[in-house]
């Protein structure tokens, strides 16, 4: 299983792997200067964070969103080339546009147990196996290792039905340095690991979506209209200020960024453009048959 990449290859090969198993390992993907400027960036929110109180988020794990908002720095790494470049190659088939799902920081501390096995996409009525709804980006700002806590993944599982339990054999944590990122569809098992060292692992997660799905981090809050106003084009529309396809995510009949930067009268705004029109003619579609009671996509690993 060759799933680890140094940032100067294609994009074209890393998801090879991302299709085969369901997620890469992208090395030296940041400088270490990026790495100093994160941690510039979020060190007093760490400071401010309150540990975990549940099963799922973790008991000992320091989480905070709305990084947008907080991290210049942050900002850059959701632009990343090669990282979109993925996105375009899982997300683009079916959807016309998609938009940021989830930006949030993981700082599991000493003694946090592993995390229950899960789906990213289990938030969405979906059966699997299913195709991409999200890809995920998991960036290592300090070391991640099999002690610390590397995000366990499970290969393969995206193209699983919901029935099958994964099991602990099954389960293989990520290890990869400081500035190396972990690209990984949303329907792929996987939890944060344990962390049995004496230092806490720090990790910035940030999640692509299907732009006619619903954001999981609520981006028109998170963010202020003045301050989104002030943002890079390319960060305005990831957040999701741009339509999802003809017509989909309009305000007033009006484009949303025009929307957002003081345009009022729809006869200057365009909802449905040929180019818009022409993409979502080419998408490929879901087909849903049927629908029944599903199990769980919560998973506690079997022996």
């Amino acid at each position: 299983m060759n799933n680890r990449y140094d940032s100067t290859m294609p994009s074209d090969e890393i998801c090879g792997s991302i299709s085969a198993d369901g997620f890469a390992i992208i090395e030296n993907a940041i400088d270490t200067a990026t790495l100093a400027a994160l941690k510039s960036d979020l060190g007093p929110y760490l400071s401010d964070a309150h540990e975990g109180h549940d099963r799922f988020f973790g008991q000992r794990t320091k989480r905070f969103g709305s990084l947008i908002e907080k991290s210049q720095t942050v900002q850059k790494l959701l632009m990343h080339p090669l990282v979109l470049s993925i996105a375009d190659h899982v997300l683009l088939p079916y959807c016309a546009n998609y938009h940021i799902h989830y930006t949030g920081v993981m700082q599991l501390q000493p003694g946090e147990k592993a995390q229950v096995i899960h789906r990213d996409t289990g938030v969405f009525p979906f059966a699997n196996p299913s195709p991409p709804l999200t890809v995920a980006t998991m960036w290592a700002i300090n070391d991640f290792t099999a002690e610390n806590g590397g995000t366990l993944m499970v290969p393969g599982s995206h193209l699983w039905n919901d029935d099958r339990v994964p099991m602990k054999k099954e389960l293989n944590p990520t290890t990869m340095a400081a500035g190396s990122v972990l690209v990984y569809v949303g329907n792929v098992l996987h939890g944060g690991g344990a962390n049995n060292s004496d230092d806490a692992r720090l990790g910035v997660a940030l999640h692509y979506g299907l732009g006619w799905l619903r954001q999981e981090e609520n981006q028109y809050l998170a963010v202020p209209p003045e301050q989104a106003r002030n943002l890079p084009d390319g960060i305005q529309e990831l957040m999701g200020y741009r339509l999802g396809a003809p017509s989909l995510g309009f305000v007033d009949h009006v484009h949303p960024k025009d929307h957002l930067h003081g345009v009022r009268d729809p006869a200057k705004s365009d909802i449905s453009s040929e180019e818009l029109r022409a993409k979502t003619e080419n998408l490929q579609r879901f087909h849903v048959t049927k629908t029944e009671v599903g199990r769980s996509q919560l998973y506690e690993p079997e022996e």
